[in-house]
């Protein structure tokens, strides 16, 4: 399947403690989204986004509700320097999204978890393409000096 969308502006990233995020646990501190926002305005969002659309299992309409919610402006990016990697906080749909009355096409669990999945989705690619094609630093993490050594 392929979301035929036109890309939206990458979102502004977040000066949350990625530790607060129920999906996520970081050591360290410098999360770089500095260089991890300039990334993503030179390129990487939509390049990853378009990776992403082309394999999409998301449909024009989903992909309105997620406009419309300006859900992508809620993503988050930082770097995890204890990890080697670029962690993520995708946003989603809660689960009271019928009581609360989100957006009137909203109509299923099968949308919401569609969407919500696709979301997540979109994040990995994203986190892999920033990962793979723009980010050229090493991790600042250092090994204790006292760990065992084990032979192969």
């Amino acid at each position: 399947m392929s979301l035929d969308v036109t890309v939206l502006d990458p979102p502004e990233l977040s000066e949350v403690d990625p530790n607060e995020y129920d999906d996520a646990e970081v050591a360290g501190g410098d999360y770089r989204r500095a260089e991890l926002s300039a990334f993503l305005e030179e390129g990487a969002w939509e390049e990853a986004f378009e990776e992403w659309a082309a394999t999409s299992d998301l449909d024009e309409s989903e992909w309105a509700i997620v406009a419309d919610l300006d859900l992508v402006s809620r993503f988050d990016f930082f770097w995890d320097s204890f990890a080697d990697r670029v962690g993520y906080h995708a946003p989603g749909l809660p689960e009271d999204w019928k009581e609360r009355d989100l957006h009137p096409d909203l109509d299923s669990w099968g949308t919401v978890s569609g969407i919500n999945a696709g979301l997540t989705e979109l994040g990995q690619v994203v986190c892999e393409t920033l990962k793979e094609e723009y980010i050229d630093w090493e991790s600042d993490y250092e090994a204790p000096d006292d760990l065992p050594d084990f032979e192969a």
